[in-house]
């Protein structure tokens, strides 16, 4: 399914033969920790006296010797740490047995051409693959594997051209947000001279023929700048083949609105360029429509300001499907007929109680995602809106893909749930008829899991979903070592996923919960709202009752329970574990937003304004400042165990969010529990990372959340 949004973890096998039986919470010798200079820095902000004693670990890590000295000496007691952890090893042992499996992209198709990516089990990066004909021999075109001995070098991104004669893919090094982009001649498998530096957070649309791409870039930036400066001036240029980057054509930009941010699209049949420009996370856009018939690409603009989503479904010569929120909060579709002037905007699927996540005309049908408490069910119907099918999806869980094009009723989709690991399947609009693709044989039975709903009460009264997962043999009748994982914010749904990693926490008897908060697009508009800007407290209300939830029903206890995140999950985790301590046993914040006075002057910080406002608006500073894990962490008092994690070049998050909150928590007397950092090296925030640096954190990350909650583990050989 088209998409214009831009920013934007099971098994059953026999008991091990060794285990250890921990005791829930113990108490061990304080850590010596790093001494970290503290700073006299403190400005007046709204009459409130700010302290910022640890500014300087913002600094760059690439260019501070400082700063990289006190990665180094974090990091050393933390490694030092986890080695006296029983069961590491054996744990990162069975993480490599789970992770071992065939993992399979979604196919895109070009001709009788199939593209895909495969990953065998093991290999640090996936790799692409074509077939000619659906049932042809796979054929190998990139192994991102060769391009970097350490293997942190990435495919973050690939689109075939309209024939399938050329691949367009981005180079991601070392995690960065940052993309090269280069060409590949399918035929030949040559790869070109063609190189397109400094994109980022950009697709890549061919015109029709292949003679070239659209795509969007920054100024390059300074050197000693480019890790974490401001990212402005985006704009949008078209890219012909077997030319330099700087014969580029600049194609669109607003040099007078330089905080925009601008996405290019080619309908299917690459008659128009669409062209969204946003202000930050929000899905509100700014449509600009542009005629590939003539040579200049004249442009006008059919959907003003800023309000409302608009994502492009398909298209049939003038008429142009989207999905949008505008008149309906929980999206709807429209067809929009730009033949005139003034387009015209006809519903053709109107909106109904479960969210719409996406469509795509496929063949001669719109075939629609919706999101049912949480959970996906994808409906097929006419062009005029009529209803006429269902997709049979393999059980309850979450499903992707279903692009497509009109003319053509072969489209392909992903389903995955919490036991299930992802597997593709081929989907024919016209009969309805569902076929594997590729379904992965894994080495454990998913029959051996159970997955149950249940809603919750918050402290406004407010119903919320939680999916709670664990092993089929374990029934509630003791409280058990429970991983609460959340994220609720900027309009983002969590859904039933597989993981490896969960798999082995439960594996191990732990319970694992995902609790579906307010700041989320689970209900669509009204329950993103309810969690953003002076809304945020209601998040952490969500998360805190969670935790009183497993605690009452007798699933977990406070000296059992832990909390994780990442990114804004990790601002989740920090703020939740300052305002209620006494709750978790184990905090896991990942690569948080911490510092939320000063995350909009770092690279894609700017944008996050959407949904937490502006810390220099009075109104938005008083309730930033409030909950702002950095600024929050009281003096003394008696905190869980927590592990933060990061990447030292994260340049999404920086990673001076997570140096300043470890450095406040280690001055802070919080208790005897240790309050750690693990710093990883050539990654980012999340993507492109190689499969061995995923096993060993998830194996850190569990030998440390068994230690204090209590969890048996297994025994190293």
């Amino acid at each position: 399914m088209s998409s214009t949004r831009l920013l934007l973890p099971l098994l059953a096998i026999a008991a091990p033969a060794m285990a250890f039986a921990q005791e829930s919470a113990p108490m061990e010798t304080p850590l010596d920790y790093p001494e970290t200079a503290r700073g006299d820095v403190v400005e007046e902000q709204f009459g409130v006296a700010v302290v910022d004693p640890y500014r300087w670990l913002e600094n760059d890590v690439r260019n501070d010797t400082a700063v990289r000295d006190w990665v180094t000496a974090q990091n050393a007691v933390t490694d030092a740490y986890l080695e006296t952890l029983p069961g590491r090893d054996a744990i990162a042992a069975r993480l490599t047995e789970l992770w071992n499996y065939e993992r399979v992209g979604i196919p895109e198709k070009r001709g009788n051409r199939y593209f895909y990516t495969r990953n065998d089990g093991l290999q640090n990066q996936s790799v692409l693959y074509m077939r000619d004909g659906l049932d042809g021999e796979p054929r190998l075109l990139i192994d991102p594997n060769e391009w970097s001995d350490d293997d942190a070098t990435a495919m973050a991104q690939w689109v075939p051209s309209p024939s399938g004669r050329y691949i367009a893919y981005g180079v991601q090094d070392g995690g960065t947000d940052w993309r090269t982009i280069r060409v590949l001649d399918v035929e030949s498998g040559e790869t070109l001279a063609d190189t397109v530096e400094w994109a980022k957070f950009t697709n890549i649309s061919w015109v029709e023929g292949g003679a070239g791409f659209f795509y969007s870039r920054f100024p390059a930036p300074d050197a000693e700048g480019e890790f974490q400066s401001l990212n402005m001036n985006q704009a949008v240029y078209y890219h012909a083949i077997g030319t330099a980057q700087t014969e580029d054509r600049l194609v669109y930009a607003t040099q007078d609105r330089p905080a925009l941010n601008h996405f290019a699209e080619v309908t299917d049949d690459k008659r128009w360029l669409l062209i969204y420009s946003s202000e930050g996370t929000d899905d509100r856009y700014e449509v600009v429509l542009g005629d590939l018939s003539a040579d200049d690409v004249p442009t006008r603009t059919i959907v003003p300001g800023f309000e409302h989503n608009w994502e492009l479904a398909g298209s049939d010569g003038d008429r142009l499907y989207f999905v949008t929120n505008s008149e309906a909060p929980r999206e709807r579709i429209v067809r929009m007929d730009v033949s005139g002037d003034s387009p015209v905007v006809t519903e053709i699927v109107a909106e109904g109680e479960a969210t719409l996540e996406g469509a795509s005309l496929v063949g001669d049908r719109l075939i629609a995602n919706y999101l049912v408490d949480a959970r996906n069910e994808a409906r097929v119907f006419d062009r005029e809106g009529n209803r006429v099918a269902t997709v049979e999806l393999p059980g309850i869980g979450s499903t992707d893909g279903f692009g497509g094009e009109l003319g053509d009723p072969e489209t392909f989709f992903s389903f995955t749930s919490f036991a299930t690991p992802t597997a593709i399947y081929r989907y024919d609009s016209a009969t309805g008829e569902v076929s594997p693709f590729a379904v992965p044989d894994v080495p454990f039975n998913s029959e051996d899991y159970t997955v149950a709903q249940r809603f919750y009460t918050s402290r406004d009264g407010t119903r919320v979903p939680m999916f709670i997962v664990h092993r089929a043999d374990i029934d509630h009748s003791d409280p058990r070592p429970t991983l609460l994982y959340g994220y609720g914010g900027f309009n983002i749904s969590i859904t039933p996923a597989f993981s490896p990693g969960r798999l082995q926490w439960m594996e191990m008897g732990g319970i694992f919960a995902l609790a579906n908060l307010r700041g989320g697009g689970e209900y669509g508009a009204e329950w993103h709202d309810a969690g953003r800007l002076q809304n945020k407290q209601n998040v952490f209300d969500d998360m805190i009752a969670a935790g009183e939830y497993l605690i009452a029903e007798g699933i977990t206890s406070a000296d059992q329970l832990a909390v994780q995140g990442r990114s804004n999950g990790g601002l989740l985790v920090g703020a939740v574990v300052n305002q209620r301590p006494d709750l978790f046993a184990v905090g896991l914040p990942a690569v948080g937003v911490m510092d939320m006075l000063r995350f909009d002057r770092f690279t894609a910080g700017r944008y996050w304004v959407d949904d937490y406002g502006y810390p220099n608006r009075e109104e938005d500073f008083r309730t930033l400042y409030a909950y702002s894990p950095y600024h929050n962490i009281p003096e003394t008092g008696d905190f869980p165990a927590i592990m933060v994690t990061t990447a030292d070049t994260d340049d999404r998050v920086v990673p001076g969010h997570s140096f300043k909150y470890t450095a406040a928590l280690q001055h802070a007397d919080l208790g005897d529990r240790p309050h750690l950092i693990r710093i990883e090296t050539r990654a980012g925030h999340g993507s492109g990372r190689p499969t061995s640096q995923l096993i060993a954190e998830y194996a850190d990350l569990w030998a440390f959340t068994a230690r204090w909650t209590g969890l048996d583990v297994p025994g190293d050989e």
